[in-house]
């Protein structure tokens, strides 16, 4: 009877462990088929100065589609145009059409970890990208980057108050006010000025008339 309690418990053990390897194979192979991994592929190369901590396997999207994976990482052996890092792209076959047009690589940041993932971005242009050389991709934004750039702008900041402790401000409004003063007076004999052109104006009309009623009548040159 203990042998036969041995046996079942063997049978049932070897059931467990041959349903729990195909159910591992079928998961597996589930996951394989979502990620692409059975799907007929085309590489691109895109080159970076800086990765950011971008990893191998990590998505590739078309407007926010997955249409592949990062495959390898490496170093060049010289740099080009700056760029220092090769990235090879694995991309769904499927998906050549919509890369048919003009393209930009980007790296971004995707979830609260900071993952870092590729994200293909169509242009306007439409002028077709020869896929099979190597592409100039975007670097991601660097954060100490921007903290640099924060840091000059507040240093920058900091001289200008400085320097606008330094100003006289009462002798400014002085000066500002000398200005003011000067500027009414000029205004006041400017507008002196239009006054007496406006009387001379005013006689001459006069003497026009006059001369004009002289000729009408005949006596323009007539004295008596």
């Amino acid at each position: 009877m203990s042998d036969k309690q041995d046996q079942a418990r063997y049978l049932a053990a070897g059931l467990f462990f041959v349903t729990a390897i195909v159910g591992l194979i079928f998961v597996i192979f589930t996951i394989g088929k979502n990620q692409g991994f059975h799907q007929k592929k085309f590489t691109v190369t895109v080159l970076f100065r800086n990765i950011g901590g971008l990893n191998e396997g990590a998505p590739t999207r078309l407007a926010g589609v997955n249409v592949g994976n990062v495959e390898t990482i490496d170093f060049l052996p010289q740099p080009r145009e700056g760029r220092r890092v090769k990235v090879v792209l694995g991309i769904a076959e499927k998906y050549r059409g919509q890369l048919a047009g003009s393209v930009r690589f980007m790296i971004r940041t995707e979830g609260l970890l900071g993952e870092k993932l590729i994200e293909i971005a169509p242009l306007d242009d439409g002028k077709p990208m020869d896929l099979a050389r190597p592409i100039i991709g975007e670097d991601p934004l660097d954060v100490q980057d921007l903290a640099t750039v924060f840091a000059g702008a507040a240093e920058s900041f900091t001289k200008t108050s400085e320097n606008l402790q330094h100003i006289d401000l009462q002798g400014l409004a002085g000066m500002m006010q000398d200005s003011s003063r000067s500027l009414l007076m000029t205004s006041d004999g400017i507008n002196d000025i239009l006054a007496e052109f406006k009387g001379i104006t005013r006689k001459s009309k006069r003497i026009l008339d006059r001369l004009e009623t002289r000729l009408i009548d005949g006596n323009l040159f007539r004295v008596f």
